[in-house]
């Protein structure tokens, strides 16, 4: 499933939560104070879409717990005495995503 960083997350990091109202269907922040978008801010927050969605992307942990063997994986290995190809497995992982 891939996800998409949003002007709101991007408003979220930059201005906190309680900075603006809501997003229009475009995407467009609607603020509380009802100023309108300056281009300075249009720029930070497209900026900061860019950033949040390279965090996202790259973020290894993430990626491995997506792929790890689930914790009933987990049990069964352990029980039916299968650790080594659990290790393995996990490795296979590791090395498919490293830490940066």
């Amino acid at each position: 499933m891939e996800i998409r960083i949003t002007k709101i997350d991007a408003v979220r990091a930059l201005y906190g939560r309680s900075s603006y109202h809501q997003a229009d269907s475009n995407g467009n922040v609607k603020w509380k104070d009802g100023h309108e978008t300056t281009a300075e801010e249009t720029t930070a927050i497209n900026a900061k879409v860019v950033e949040l969605q390279a965090e996202y992307d790259n973020d290894y942990s993430r990626k491995r717990l997506e792929e790890y063997p689930s914790i009933q994986e987990c049990i069964h290995a352990i029980l039916d005495d299968d650790t080594v190809a659990l290790q393995e497995k996990r490795q296979a992982i590791k090395t498919k995503y490293p830490k940066s």
